[in-house]
């Protein structure tokens, strides 16, 4: 939905005129001891007409690089200078966020609210959050990102996911500098850039931060990394003026999850980094038992980079390890 000429766009309680920042909820049901659930949202409208860009954080809770990019990202939008709206959602899962887990400890069965989006109206308590959020997001957003990171398990380095449309990978490439790692799902269910597809709408996945990134400066990396890639994206579809910058080199790939193959303490090679071009068959991590015996090792499945390395160097055979992109190809 792209905003007209003098259009007050409302999301849930946010209703912003052109030109205005207005701050609001979108109610997403009660809990038993009377306390209300409600899913934060910031609506900037700008004060030209234009499309409707919508940025989601923390559908996953122990993820709170996505609030914080939100944040600085509403601080650095000018409402007077842009055209069209952003909408932010810093927080779309506030269960799971206040508990700082990856979903809300009260709900066992939809636990993962990246897995049943857009959920459903008579549902379990998060199917009926995400359906919420859907009946506020779909009828509005023209382009979307969803912010992620490694949360509590992991580190997360920039990735992004497409479904391969032009449009998909015209928004990756939009992030910016160093956004080069862009893999396919083709068939993505279950999240926010699936249920925008399916409406004909364009969203992705990215990716950044993490438990092994939680330090004061590593963290306000991460958050400023990612307010500017919403910076990129609003002067790459010229909705604020600015010069935007793209990633080079810039690769078509798809992911693998790499399983420990022994219980142990996992070392990664003395040298491999993140996002790093590498062989097939070269290491990435060992595994030593606790007497320091080596008893596995991770390789390279395929030419390509890994993105994502777990936090906790403790391991069992079989316990996730490593993200690894298998580079196909440049991209055009």
């Amino acid at each position: 939905m792209s905003t007209q000429e003098n259009q007050v766009l409302s999301v849930g309680s946010a209703s912003a005129k052109p030109g205005e920042i207005v701050r609001g909820y979108i109610p997403a049901g009660d809990l038993a001891g009377g306390v209300k659930v409600e899913i934060p949202v910031v609506v900037i409208n700008g004060a030209k007409p234009g499309r409707v860009f919508w940025v989601n954080g923390a559908i996953h809770g122990d993820e709170p690089e996505g609030p914080r990019a939100c944040q600085l990202a509403m601080e650095r939008i000018d409402p007077a200078e842009l055209s069209g709206a952003v909408v932010l959602v810093p927080v779309v899962n506030p269960l799971a966020f206040s508990a700082a887990e990856r979903g809300n400890p009260l709900d066992t069965f939809t636990y993962d609210m990246n897995r049943i989006y857009p959920g459903k109206p008579g549902g379990y308590f998060s199917d009926r959050v995400a359906h919420a959020h859907w009946q506020a997001m779909k009828d509005v957003a023209d382009l979307e990102i969803s912010i992620h990171s490694g949360g509590a398990h992991s580190f997360l380095d920039k990735a992004i996911f497409v479904d391969e449309s032009p449009e998909a990978v015209e928004l990756a490439k939009a992030m910016g500098d160093g956004w080069g790692c862009i893999m396919s799902n083709f068939n993505p269910s279950g999240s926010p850039m699936a249920a925008l597809r399916a409406e004909g709408r364009t969203g992705i996945t990215v990716e950044l931060g993490g438990r092994s990134a939680t330090s004061p400066e590593r963290f306000r990396y991460v958050a400023d990394e990612l307010a500017k890639s919403i910076l990129n994206i609003l002067y790459h579809y010229k909705m604020l003026d600015g010069t935007a910058v793209y990633p080079d080199p810039c690769w078509k790939g798809v992911q693998e999850a790499l399983l420990a193959p022994a219980s142990g303490i996992f070392l990664p090679e003395e040298g491999v980094d993140f996002l790093t071009m590498m062989k097939k068959g070269a290491r990435i991590a060992r595994i030593v038992n606790v007497f320091g015996d080596e008893v596995g090792e991770l390789k390279a499945p395929a030419d390509g980079m890994f993105f994502g390395l777990r936090a906790l160097p403790n391991v069992n055979t079989g316990d996730w390890c490593c993200f690894f992109c298998k580079v196909e190809g440049p991209r055009d």
